[in-house]
């Protein structure tokens, strides 16, 4: 076939399909160009799942009648105008190619009117063609009908899901919306049936109740900005508490400079803030604004501008996952019991103390583990504000949970967990410093290894040393064990087999990988479930908890302490 131009309908149809990929996609665009308009009511009306009809109405600026054609025109924006305005993108749409991909594939009625206009102008398309155009009355703003979307493009419907899932990305695509421009009442209506409505009040959190429920928005926490003047990258929103997760990553939103985007490194950067507090396969609520010099980050990557590229991602990465990890670090509560069957969580009426002073150093005579490690070298790291009070030890329940006095009610603390994340801390304090402790067998240990084992120990066996191990191959398939970590109490073969199993299963990062091997670590030395432990190694467990960066989870996300307030006590016993 010789070379030749393409047919102008098919120009259209190709790159309608980089843009419009699904319903979401249309009204993505349709959405943003309301929001580039000044709009602060924004409605979306859907029906057959967006295949028969999309509404979008808004109360922006409108078009006045003499651009209200040419806005079908492809590459026609009102949003920039040379190519040096590409590095200092402060619109969401700018391509000029949304309405006109949109027309391609369907047909439009677009009925305008700016405030200052007496009538508005209604411009009919069909499959890009502008068909007619006539004055209308109307109310100031925009209304946008896409009808029979696809129905000139019988291939892009077959690969379109059920209704019910296109409808479940049209409502989440509005729900990010919602979150991103909380001074936007966004209205969504799907058959006719209200599907969200947003206030547009300009607070965050009503926004987030109104995606999310009023239960879930009052637990959020909310990360406060950098304020400081020579800070590149500014962070703030919602995050959940540890003690509110889901099961997937979906619930996770990033917004950079007003405009969502999926980036898998932010994304990445938010779960690990949240490493050690979460059980393991879950994963946290977010709702973050993450405000980048226009400079510093490329929005003309993808069509669909659904990506971005930074200059300096890993100083992005580093902003996120430090603002996240400060606040959950320095907010999070301990978990409260509720009485009567109802599920622990965050205890919403406890009101937050500042502990007494703390007996003096020396006091109490078994240190389980000291807060330093035994080079006496510091961890340097900042202390976020204490939670937990001095707790006065009362016993053991089933040789599991320690039982403690506060200054408010009862504490049960489970003593595993308790002492895995102490211990944790210590091990993460001392590898930091280059200190771990060493504790050789009178005897080397043999241990066969699987192929895949022998792998991971072959690529990992410098970060086991500094852990504390001494490890040499023992022939094909096998390893001898010289020395452990100095706290172990578990056998040596069956630890290092369950360390090196952290290690191949954990993501392929390497501070994942560190971490999963110092969590393991952690709990094959600390005590377990049914250890009869003294009066005195409860309290000394006890104070190590006081003084922990993280008392409330241990590594693996479990929680160690349980409240069970005053107040609480005196209800149950019918006192008040």
């Amino acid at each position: 076939m010789p070379i030749h131009l393409l047919d102008t309908l098919v120009v259209s149809k190709i790159a309608a399909g980089e843009v419009v990929e699904r319903p979401a996609s249309a009204v993505k665009e349709l959405v943003e160009n309301s929001l580039d308009a000044g709009a602060t009511r924004i409605t979306i009306e859907v029906q057959g799942g967006g295949l028969q009809s999309i509404r979008v109405v808004d109360d922006g600026s409108g078009i006045p009648a003499g651009e209200a054609a040419l806005a079908f025109e492809r590459h026609a924006t009102s949003k920039l105008t040379s190519a040096d305005d590409l590095m200092s993108i402060t619109s969401l749409g700018f391509r000029g190619e949304a309405l006109p991909s949109i027309a391609a594939v369907s047909q439009v009625s677009l009925l305008t009117r700016p405030s200052s206009a007496q009538a508005g102008t209604l411009v009919e398309a069909r499959e890009g063609n502008v068909e007619g155009r006539k004055s209308q009355g109307s109310p100031p703003g925009t209304s946008i009908v896409v009808r029979r979307l696809f129905q000139n493009v019988p291939a892009r419907l077959k690969f379109l899901r059920s209704e019910a899932t296109e409808l479940g990305h049209i409502q989440d695509l509005v729900s990010r919306f919602a979150l991103c421009f909380p001074s936007v009442a966004f209205s969504l209506e799907i058959d006719g049936r209200k599907a969200l409505a947003s206030p547009g009040t300009g607070d965050g959190r009503e926004a987030a109740a109104a995606v999310y429920g009023a239960n879930v928005a009052a637990d959020l926490v909310e990360i406060a900005p950098d304020e400081a003047d020579d800070a590149t990258y500014r962070v703030s929103g919602l995050v959940s508490p540890p003690s509110l997760h889901r099961a997937n990553r979906n619930a996770i939103s990033l917004f950079v400079n007003g405009r969502w985007v999926q980036n898998r490194s932010l994304t990445f950067a938010v779960v690990e803030a949240y490493q050690n507090l979460l059980p393991e396969r879950r994963n946290p609520i977010a709702i973050l604004r993450i405000a980048v010099p226009l400079e510093e980050v490329d929005v003309n990557v993808h069509p669909t501008k659904r990506e971005v590229r930074f200059r300096r991602e890993g100083d992005v990465f580093s902003a996120v996952q430090k603002a996240v990890r400060s606040t959950l670090v320095g907010a999070a509560p301990v978990a409260a019991f509720r009485a009567q069957g109802q599920a622990f969580g965050s205890a919403a009426g406890l009101s937050p103390w500042r502990p007494p002073p703390r007996p003096s150093e020396g006091q109490g005579a078994l240190d389980l583990i000291p807060w330093r490690d035994n080079a006496g070298v510091d961890s340097g790291r900042e202390t976020p504000r204490s939670i937990l009070p001095v707790l006065r030890v009362v016993g053991q329940i089933q040789t599991t949970y320690i039982v403690a006095e506060g200054p408010d009610g009862m504490y049960l603390i489970d003593q595993h967990a308790g002492h895995e994340q102490v211990v944790y801390e210590r091990v993460r304090d001392q590898v930091a410093a280059g200190a771990a402790e060493r504790q050789g067998l009178l005897e080397p240990a043999v241990v066969e290894l699987t192929p895949a084992l022998e792998a991971a120990l072959k690529s990992q066996q410098e970060t086991l040393e500094r852990y504390g191990f001494d490890l040499e191959s023992f022939g094909e398939g096998a390893c001898l064990v010289r020395a452990v970590p100095g706290a172990f109490r578990s056998r040596p073969g069956q630890a290092l087999i369950e360390v090196l199993e952290a290690l191949l299963d954990g993501d392929q990062e390497q501070a994942s990988r560190e971490w999963r091997l110092a969590a393991t670590v952690a709990c094959h030395s600390a005590v377990r479930a049914g250890d009869v432990l003294s009066h005195q190694e409860m309290s000394e467990l006890v104070r190590s908890l006081e003084v922990a960066q993280e008392p409330y989870t241990c590594p693996h996300g479990r929680p160690i302490i349980i409240h069970l307030s005053t107040a609480s006590l005196e209800r149950e016993f019918g006192r008040r």
